[in-house]
């Protein structure tokens, strides 16, 4: 269990499950399978194109993800990214549910991804404290 004791090893296996959620809530968007897609609370959806956007973008994102996890100090500027994509996420989705439309679903994401934005800040501050220890 050293990954628990080290910032940066907790930080970027942290940063690996994130890529692997959105790639795979990606990889969903864009097969669309329509008893999936009702299962989730979403009507029947003719227009396959702004789903399988979403899908596009969430497994470029978890690019990102990947390539901070990879080498937290050179992409360090992306996990700073991944904290407001989560954070905008966030606002998004709760502002949705409960301006818009209450599909159990979206209060599941906006939930999930907030505690992945005070999961990856936390362990981004903690990360970024040892580095400075480590400077001075």
């Amino acid at each position: 269990m050293d990954w628990l004791k080290s910032p940066n090893k907790r930080l970027s296996l942290f940063l690996w499950l994130v890529a692997i959620h959105s790639f795979l809530v990606g990889l969903g968007l864009i097969i669309q399978n329509p008893s999936i897609i009702e299962f989730f609370g979403y009507g029947r959806c003719d227009e396959h194109f702004f789903p399988a956007q979403g899908g596009v973008f969430h497994a470029v994102m978890a690019v990102g993800y990947v390539l901070a996890a990879a080498n937290l100090e050179r992409y360090n500027c992306l996990v700073v990214f991944s904290i407001f994509v989560k954070s905008a996420a966030t606002v998004f989705l709760l502002l949705y549910y409960f301006l818009i439309e209450r599909i159990w679903t979206i209060i599941v994401s906006g939930i999930g991804d907030g505690i992945m934005m005070i999961i990856m800040l936390f362990f981004w501050l903690s990360y970024s404290k040892s580095v400075q220890d480590k400077a001075q």
